[in-house]
């Protein structure tokens, strides 16, 4: 295996667990166990565990940006922004690493790749759809929301008196019949 591949491992082991236990809850031996590869080792490559889990963050949130500047500008620019966000975060460790990351945004790290991230998201909202400020921050508010209802596992309990309305409000009604159903 390519050192560029047992990064790539580490990164993968590290978003799993940061996922499961959060950041104060993660140890850099689970990583290493996980990963298959010794602490010392995670530890050279990463500097430490609040280097590691910065990388984690920045690769999700990189992905995110990534994913949006690959689609193409115009009338249905906003939807496709859109499903392509409910898609990225269908993987719910992504997603709750990036919720712990906007929540750990006191630190100075953490706080500035989650600001460039919603604030690029902002741009390239404005950018591809060329709609205004406030339907850019109807979007990243509803990403927002989008956020919260996948981590609070609203598509599992779907059934619950309003949850999966305020999904499919959330994420559009086809979107939200596609959670609900891979959820089950």
């Amino acid at each position: 295996m390519t050192a560029d591949e047992r990064r790539e491992q580490i990164l993968d082991a590290a978003t799993t667990a940061f996922a499961e236990h959060g950041y104060a809850g993660t140890t850099t031996d689970e990583v290493a166990r996980a990963a298959g590869v010794s602490q010392p080792y995670v530890v050279r490559l990463f500097g430490s565990k609040h280097d590691l889990f910065a990388a984690v963050l920045a690769r999700i949130c990189g992905a995110i940006i990534a994913s949006f500047e690959r689609v193409e500008p115009g009338p249905d620019a906003a939807r496709a922004l859109g499903d392509v966000y409910v898609r990225l975060l269908a993987d719910r460790d992504k997603l709750r690493v990036l919720m712990h990351g906007f929540v750990s945004g006191s630190d100075p790290t953490f706080g500035l790749q989650a600001r460039r991230t919603l604030v690029r998201a902002f741009e390239i909202f404005r950018e591809l759809t060329g709609q205004g400020d406030e339907a850019a921050r109807n979007f990243v508010a509803s990403g927002m929301l989008i956020n919260v209802l996948l981590a609070a596992e609203a598509p599992e309990h779907a059934s619950e008196p309003g949850v999966g309305e305020l999904l499919a409000c959330a994420v559009g009604a086809d979107a939200a019949a596609e959670l609900i159903t891979d959820a089950a």
